[in-house]
């Protein structure tokens, strides 16, 4: 969230890009060990926790870098593949991150 709302500075986040870029490493890290376990964050069914972190997934992957984390990538394609989540994002309209 930090890289969402300090990327609108224009430059000026400059000193703050080193922590944050470790920041985000050790975040989708953490999530590609844990999803390399079982297919969603909690076990083997999708959990309010897998909803709860889904903005991290699709707004990495909107910045491209999901790359190094395929686990990551992997587990945002199946909750966005889900019929549920694509009535959602027919219904409420276009979303930025829903791709």
């Amino acid at each position: 969230m930090l890289n969402l709302y300090i990327g609108c500075l224009d430059g000026a986040d400059a000193p703050v890009q080193p922590r944050m870029g470790a920041d985000l490493a050790n975040l989708l890290g953490y999530l590609g060990r844990a999803l390399g376990l079982t297919p969603y964050l909690v076990g083997e069914e999708l959990t309010g926790a897998d909803i709860q972190m889904s903005f991290i997934g699709e707004f990495a992957k909107a910045q491209g870098k999901l790359q190094p984390y395929p686990n990551v990538a992997a587990w945002v394609q199946r909750f966005q593949a889900r019929p549920a989540y694509k009535k959602g994002v027919e219904r409420g309209g276009a979303y930025a991150f829903a791709k």
